[in-house]
């Protein structure tokens, strides 16, 4: 910060301006030394100072003009550099201008390409990472504590029918906390391994995940395609993270009570939409959710589009190519 703090008080004027003023400078103390010592006649003709007046002014232009043009490449140059997002890909920088400008653009371009081939790697481990971390202690919220809350509730059962009646009576109120509990890890173990994706494909996981998280306050009406291309397996586990991560933004964070959840068919692609009628995102800063879930899209080569619906609230919406299949 304070190296780049003092490289803008160094050089606190454009490249253009520098090199114009420079050239500037050069022109105008010629034409100087052609009014005052060296001079075609003395004194000096009205005719001949208006003359090299316009022959100044005119040649300026020209610099000005010729500058404009050979420094415009480093300008796109300089635009694309503030703008680049590794998570949001976009066309590189045209390679124009000669000589230096273009090997800088074209090194600039080369740079992009192994910045994003390494950000994608180190997701995709990363992402492993996760995922098997997340079946890890799935299996052992359902293993462990799950075996061990059902024998609660079993010794529970037990006591309860040789306690007295008023015992008996908050026994049972302890076995139904109990239980509340057990289905509360249950869930959250489904949802840290999404079994039913394993076992019976995309699509009846997607109407799972609708019917979990559909409750008093939220209404989540999927609708599914019945021609679904076939996916491959990572595919349709970042289909599934991200309807997640969007219907759980739904339901936590943006106040909506209806959510639509389709996937459907696009040219060459498959696409999820996830629409709420909440608040919005006018504003907010994307988080660790959001930046997950570009991620995970930047993996499989899907796009992400994420902005406000057409009738208000949050449009979450990815659009995954499907695998060209050779004849």
């Amino acid at each position: 910060m304070e190296a780049s703090t003092s490289v803008r008080r160094q050089y606190p004027v454009p490249l253009f301006w520098r090199i114009f003023l420079l050239n500037g400078v050069v022109l105008v103390a010629a034409t100087a030394l052609l009014l005052g010592p060296v001079t075609v006649s003395t004194p000096v003709l009205l005719t001949e100072a208006a003359v090299l007046t316009v022959g100044l002014a005119a040649m300026l232009i020209a610099n000005a003009l010729l500058l404009r043009v050979g420094l415009a490449p480093l300008q796109r140059l300089a635009r694309a550099m503030t703008t680049t997002d590794l998570l949001r890909p976009e066309a590189r920088p045209a390679v124009g201008g000669h000589g230096e400008i273009a090997e800088l653009i074209t090194t600039f371009n080369t740079m992009l390409d192994r910045l994003e081939a390494e950000r994608a790697t180190s997701a995709a481990r990363a992402l492993t990472a996760q995922e098997a971390e997340r079946q890890r202690i799935a299996q052992e919220l359902h293993d462990e504590i799950g075996q061990t809350l059902t024998a609660v509730l079993l010794d529970l059962k037990r006591v309860a029918g040789q306690a007295p009646d008023p015992v008996r009576e908050q026994l049972y109120q302890v076995q139904e906390t109990t239980r509340a509990s057990l289905d509360e890890i249950r869930r959250i173990a489904r949802r840290l391994r999404p079994g039913v994706l394993e076992e019976l494909g995309l699509t009846s996981a997607l109407k799972s995940l609708a019917t979990e998280f559909t409750g008093a306050s939220l209404s989540v009406r999927p609708r599914i395609a019945p021609d679904l291309p076939p996916l491959g397996e990572n595919a349709e586990l970042v289909l599934y993270r991200v309807a997640q991560e969007s219907l759980t933004n739904a339901a936590r964070h943006a106040d909506a009570t209806r959510v639509g959840l389709t996937l459907e068919r696009a040219p060459d692609a498959v696409e999820l939409r996830v629409r709420d009628n909440g608040r919005g995102t006018a504003g907010a800063t994307e988080g660790a959710g959001i930046r997950g879930m570009r991620e995970r899209a930047l993996l499989i080569g899907a796009d992400l589009a994420l902005g406000p619906a057409p009738d208000g609230g949050t449009e979450v919406r990815l659009t995954v190519p499907t695998p060209h299949r050779s004849e």
